[in-house]
């Protein structure tokens, strides 16, 4: 009877700790299961109570009617070109940040290092007010320029972290043997260093996709053109413009269903790279 305690302890331990995974789980797809199906309804559908989850009539084309409002599909391109372009630069200037401070000696390095991260403490809007000026005056309001150029000089300190960690955790006989066969520093770098971080930099390119995704205070500062907006401030730009339609009736259900499209892209990547984001943050934080 007494052998048999620790395996009930440790099944109810099991089924505790699921138990609360599977709540928080639920917690957080309440909210989308909600949306995807106020999609479905006509704005009076959303008012009923009690609410009522499986939508009747399921209205498809709620899902068409949003691309004649607004052009969505131009915000959601403007939203994936900032992405693309602003992980590019990101990920080159972060990784030879990273692999400077990684590989090299010189007098400072932790201080510069430590310096560096201590700016991820201080919040953005610290530093918009003089962005603003400064990209004022270079003429760059109301263009791509302020939130793709500021990447490519230095990256993020998170993305400078990470890589510097996963090339310290890689064997130091790799850069000796590398040099032994006469392989300078650039060579060592682009090929040994970067192919080796490829799950890092896919975890990396993964969160700052969603972060450009998602990204709103930044394009709300500096886009002014509706041409030129990006899918957060679509979804803004949708819920105050064309907070009625012709008819004089509510949009809450074309807004849900902008949401669901422009939640698309990022749940198709994340799903698609979840075991290369686990493995990119694990290997990151193991000792070599």
């Amino acid at each position: 009877m007494s052998s048999s305690l620790p395996v009930v302890r440790s099944a109810l331990r099991t089924f505790a700790i699921y138990g609360v995974y599977i709540g928080a789980s639920i917690l957080f797809v309440i909210p989308f299961v909600w949306a995807l199906s106020g999609s479905l309804k006509n704005p009076y559908q959303l008012e009923l109570f009690p609410p009522e989850w499986i939508p009747d009539p399921v209205l498809w084309r709620n899902y068409a009617e949003i691309w004649t409002i607004v052009p969505l599909g131009r915000f959601m391109w403007n939203t994936f070109f900032i992405a693309v372009l602003s992980l590019v630069g990101q990920l080159f200037t972060a990784s030879m940040v990273a692999y400077g401070f990684a590989k090299f000696r010189f007098p400072g390095r932790d201080v510069l290092f430590l310096l560096m991260l201590s700016t991820l403490m201080l919040p953005i809007h610290v530093s918009l007010i003089p962005r603003f000026v400064l990209f004022y005056k270079l003429k760059w309001v109301d263009t791509f320029l302020p939130l793709i150029v500021p990447n490519y000089f230095g990256g993020s300190a998170f993305a400078i972290f990470l890589l510097r960690q996963f090339f310290r955790n890689l064997p130091k006989e790799m850069d000796d043997a590398a040099r032994i066969d006469g392989a300078g520093y650039w060579r060592i770098f682009f090929q040994i260093l970067l192919p080796l971080s490829r799950s890092a930099l896919i975890a990396l390119t993964i969160l700052g996709f969603l972060a450009d995704w998602e990204d709103f205070l930044q394009p709300l500062i500096y886009l002014q053109s509706t041409e030129k907006l990006t899918v957060s401030i679509g979804l803004r730009f949708l819920a105050v413009t064309a907070s009625s339609d012709i008819s004089g009736d509510p949009t809450t259900h074309l807004l849900m269903a902008a949401s669901i499209v422009s939640s698309l892209p990022p749940i198709l990547l994340y799903v698609v790279a979840q075991r290369q984001l686990v493995q990119g943050l694990v290997l990151t934080g193991s000792k070599g």
